[in-house]
């Protein structure tokens, strides 16, 4: 599949007392790790999107692409990064944040976003969307750097201005969690644990 992914570790973890998410160990390896091995089989290309702990991130081997719009201007920023440099037709986007990533959601993205004719396809579980887990056409590039160049930093706002198809996951829910407190963190391995 003609997919680059982006896995977004620009922000600036303020909830982690400002520690990068992506290099905090999850079972014994960083989580940004998992995501890599979760994504790899899935895509063509794969990218990093950092601003900070550069070299640590470089040393996972992957190119490590910092924002191009400036001042932490959220995961559209990022997206936006990865869309510029992806030689590809598409852009996956995932948050390094998420070490169960499903091992069919670039297929499952990809099938819905061509059977709709969409520029866009995103996740949900349950009542919930999961924007940043998106896939999308890297012709949208100027577009989203409009949006953001003219202040727009939600996801959802940037998304809905295009033909969207969401995605159902909700066998899956537990790979979309969000972490932003040690606390999820400890949560996710228990039910990890649980689990097997």
């Amino acid at each position: 599949m003609h997919i680059t992914g982006t896995i977004l570790a620009g922000g600036l973890a303020r909830r982690m007392g400002g520690i990068d998410k992506g290099l905090i160990p999850f079972f014994g390896k960083p989580m940004i790790s998992h995501v890599i091995d979760q994504l790899k089989p899935q895509v063509e290309d794969m990218l990093i999107n950092a601003n900070r702990e550069i070299e640590r991130y470089e040393a996972l081997g992957l190119s490590v692409i910092q924002d191009q719009i400036a001042d932490f201007a959220g995961p559209l920023a990022g997206l936006h990064t990865g869309m510029k440099h992806a030689k590809t037709e598409f852009v996956l986007s995932v948050p390094c944040d998420s070490p169960l990533l499903p091992n069919n959601l670039a297929i499952d993205l990809m099938h819905a976003l061509q059977t709709n004719n969409a520029d866009i396809a995103i996740v949900k579980t349950g009542q919930q969307t999961h924007p940043v887990f998106c896939l999308c056409r890297t012709n949208l590039a100027s577009d989203l750097e409009e949006f953001l160049t003219s202040g727009g930093r939600k996801v959802e706002d940037w998304q809905k201005k295009h033909h969207l198809t969401i995605v159902s996951f909700d066998d899956q829910s537990t790979a979309f969690s969000n972490i932003n407190t040690m606390d999820d963190l400890a949560e996710l391995e228990r039910l990890v644990l649980n689990k097997n």
